[in-house]
C-alpha cells in the first residue's frame, strides 16, 4: 500500500533513484562548502609556519571565526534573497562568492586582507548548507528525510578530506597559497548547477507557479506541492513563520534546538579549525597532526550513513543525544596523550559521532515543525548555531595563544554533553509546550524522537 496521502502514482515513483540528480547537485555543492571550511585548519599549521607572513595564533583564531561570522551573516540575508530570486540562483550565486573569497585569500599579502578574504567567503557559504539540506528534505522519499540528510553531509566530509589531501601533498611543496587557488575552481560548475538543478516545488508553488511546481513535482516522482505546505513568501510570510517556531507545541523546542545546533556547530568548526594544532601541541609531528583531519572526516562520512538509518528507525532526537555523549567521550580521550596506533582509532571513531550529531539535529526540524514551516525552522536552527561556529575557532585560538591547546578538548567535551541535554529534552519540551495534555492527534502522532 503506498503511503497515506500520496497518490500510488507518486507513491511508487517517489524513491531515491527518481531524486538522485537533486540529491547528486546539493552533494557536489556542499563538497565545495566542506572543502572551503577545511582548507583553513589543514594550512594553518604551515600559515603560522610562515615568517614572511605574520600570522599568530591568536590572530589565526579570531580569522577562523571571520568565516563564520560571514556565514551567519550570509544565512539570515538567504531568506530575503530566496523569495525574490528562488534557492536555485541564491545557492548559484553562494558558489561564486565563496569562490572569490578563496581567490582574495590566495592573494592576500597580510594576514589582514587574508581575514577579509575569508569573510567574503563565508558570506557565500552562508546560505548554501540551509538551502541544500531544505531541497534535499523537500525532496527526499517520505520517511526517509534522515538518511538523505546524513547521505547529503557525506559531502562535506569527502569536501574536507580532499582539503586535508592537498594541505599534506600540494602546500610542502608549493606553498600553501596555491591550495587556496584550488578552493576558487567551484566558480566553473556555477553554470551547470544553474541549469541542471530543479527550483524547489514549494517555492514555486509559494509564488503562484502553479503549472511549474507541479511539472518539478512530476519530474521527480512527487506528489504535487500542497499551498497549505509552501514556505511562506515576503517580510509578512516570513515574519509570521518565525512566530510560528514560538506557537505552542514548539515554543520550549525551538530553543533547545538552537542550543543543540550552537553546541554542534562550535564542535564543528572548532575541531575542523584547529585540531591539527592542539595534536601538535599535544607532541604529534606535523604530518601526522594534519592527517588526524583527514581521519576524524573519513570516520564522520561512516557516521552519517550510520546515524541517518539509525535516526529514520529510531528518531533523530535520540541519535542526535546519543552522538553527542559519545563524542564528549572521545574529546575527553583525545586529550590524553596516547599511542599513535591507538589516537587513530580515537580520532577516527570520534569523527563518526562528532559531525553527524549536528547533523541529526537539523534531520530533527522535519518531526518537529510542519512543512510550511520547515523551511524557517531549519533556517533559524543553522543560523543561531552559526553562533558556535564563530566561538569555536576563536575559543580555540585564545587557549592557542596562551599555551593551553589541549584545555580545547576539554571544552568540546563540555560542548557535547550539553548539545546532548539540550536535544534530549526536546520531547519533554513539546510536551510541556501544550496548551493542555488533550492534544490533537495529528500533533501526538508527531512527537520527534
Amino acid at each position: 500500500m503506498p503511503p497515506t496521502g500520496l497518490p500510488p502514482s507518486a507513491a511508487r515513483g517517489h524513491t531515491f533513484r527518481s531524486v538522485a540528480p537533486v540529491l547528486a547537485l546539493c552533494w557536489l555543492a556542499v563538497f565545495f562548502d566542506g572543502m572551503d571550511v577545511s582548507i583553513y585548519g589543514a594550512l594553518m599549521p604551515h600559515m603560522l609556519d610562515d615568517p614572511g607572513f605574520g600570522l599568530t595564533p591568536a590572530v589565526a583564531g579570531t580569522i577562523g571565526s571571520w568565516v563564520t561570522l560571514g556565514m551567519l551573516i550570509g544565512a539570515l540575508g538567504t531568506g530575503t534573497l530566496t523569495d525574490w530570486l528562488g534557492r536555485r540562483p541564491v545557492l548559484v550565486a553562494g558558489v561564486l562568492v565563496f569562490s572569490a573569497g578563496s581567490a582574495a585569500c590566495a592573494l592576500a599579502g597580510s594576514p589582514g586582507l587574508f581575514g577579509a578574504g575569508r569573510f567574503l567567503a563565508g558570506l557565500g557559504l552562508g546560505g548554501l548548507m540551509p538551502i541544500c539540506l531544505s531541497m534535499v528534505m523537500e525532496f527526499a522519499p517520505r520517511g526517509r528525510a534522515a538518511l538523505a540528510t546524513g547521505l547529503l553531509m557525506t559531502s562535506y566530509h569527502a569536501g574536507a578530506m580532499c582539503a586535508t589531501v592537498l594541505g599534506l601533498t600540494l602546500a610542502p611543496t608549493h606553498g600553501w597559497r596555491w591550495v587556496f587557488w584550488v578552493g576558487a575552481l567551484p566558480a566553473f560548475v556555477a553554470a551547470p548547477l544553474l541549469r541542471l538543478l530543479p527550483e524547489s516545488p514549494g517555492v514555486l508553488l509559494a509564488k503562484g507557479r502553479t503549472a511549474e511546481a507541479a511539472a518539478v513535482a512530476g519530474r521527480y516522482g512527487m506528489a504535487p506541492p500542497v499551498l497549505a505546505d509552501a514556505p511562506a513568501q515576503g517580510p509578512k510570510g516570513r515574519l509570521a513563520s518565525v512566530l510560528a517556531l514560538f506557537r505552542p507545541g514548539v515554543r520550549l523546542a525551538t530553543p533547545l534546538l538552537w542550543l543543540a545546533s550552537f553546541c554542534g556547530l562550535l564542535l564543528v568548526y572548532g575541531v575542523s579549525t584547529w585540531l591539527p594544532q592542539m595534536m601538535r601541541a599535544s607532541g604529534y609531528g606535523l604530518s601526522s597532526s594534519v592527517g588526524f583531519l583527514f581521519l576524524i572526516n573519513a570516520g564522520g562520512i561512516a557516521g552519517l550513513l550510520i546515524a541517518g538509518r539509525l535516526a529514520d528507525r529510531y528518531g533523530p532526537v535520540r541519535v542526535s543525544a546519543l552522538w553527542f555523549l559519545l563524542t564528549a567521550a572521545g574529546a575527553l580521550l583525545l586529550g590524553a596523550r596516547l599511542p599513535l596506533g591507538a589516537t587513530y582509532v580515537v580520532v577516527a571513531v570520534t569523527g563518526v559521532w562528532l559531525f553527524s550529531a549536528q547533523v541529526m539535529v537539523y534531520a530533527a526540524t522535519h518531526r518537529v515543525y510542519p512543512p510550511a514551516e520547515r523551511a524557517t525552522g531549519l533556517g533559524w536552527v543553522a543560523g543561531i548555531g552559526r553562533t558556535g561556529a564563530v566561538v569555536g575557532p576563536w575559543l580555540g585560538g585564545v587557549l592557542a595563544a596562551t599555551s593551553h591547546s589541549q584545555l580545547g578538548f576539554t571544552v568540546f567535551a563540555l560542548a557535547g554533553l550539553l548539545g546532548a541535554l539540550a536535544i534530549g529534552s526536546v520531547p519533554l519540551a513539546r510536551r510541556l509546550g501544550r496548551p493542555s495534555a488533550t492534544a490533537s492527534a495529528p500533533e501526538a502522532a508527531g512527537v520527534e524522537r
